[in-house]
């Protein structure tokens, strides 16, 4: 309980890159409407702050997914598990997908084909942070906060068991 949280990104870093987030998309969707999907936990946090600089001529709805990957338990085998799926359609709809975070790209490179499998208008992803150097499935981000190195952060939805997600800002922990 008494970790020690190292600053990688301040609160005021964060917020000013949602919002820069939010006027790119602000102007992606004018005259348009979107339907903003969370993947459960961690995303919920950025959706939240993120649709708070949707222009208010943007009509904005929300759903969230719960996802994982599973496998041997080191390596993903590329399935997905559903814990929690969409309450609504999102057939003909604008989505757009908001994560806290992608690092290998297995879950959401699934996650893309079973929403196209849908027949949204159409997809894009979002994401609080991107960490490249550990991907292994392509996953075309259209809209990035910050790219990190191989760091395990808190803060801003990320946790460490179930710890620190309400930070305002993105933290490392440093061990002794």
């Amino acid at each position: 309980m008494n970790d020690k949280i190292k600053v990688l990104i301040s609160a005021e870093k964060v917020d000013a890159r949602i919002r820069e987030i939010a006027d790119r998309i602000n102007e992606d969707y004018k005259g348009k409407s979107i339907h903003m999907i969370s993947i459960l936990k961690g995303g919920a946090y950025f959706m939240t702050e993120l649709s708070k600089y949707i222009s208010e001529d943007i009509p904005v709805t929300f759903d969230f997914m719960q996802v994982s990957s599973y496998g041997n338990g080191t390596e993903s085998s590329g399935h997905i598990k559903f814990t929690k799926d969409l309450d609504e359609s999102i057939q003909g709809r604008d989505v757009i997908i908001v994560e806290d975070i992608i690092d290998t790209g297995h879950t959401l490179f699934y996650l893309m084909d079973l929403l196209a499998e849908r027949k949204p208008a159409s997809v894009k992803l979002c994401t609080l942070l991107d960490k490249p150097g550990r991907r292994v499935r392509d996953v075309k981000v259209d809209y990035e906060g910050f790219r990190i190195d191989d760091l395990f952060v808190v803060g801003c939805g990320m946790d460490y068991a179930q710890k620190y997600r309400n930070l305002p800002y993105i933290g490392v922990i440093e061990t002794e």
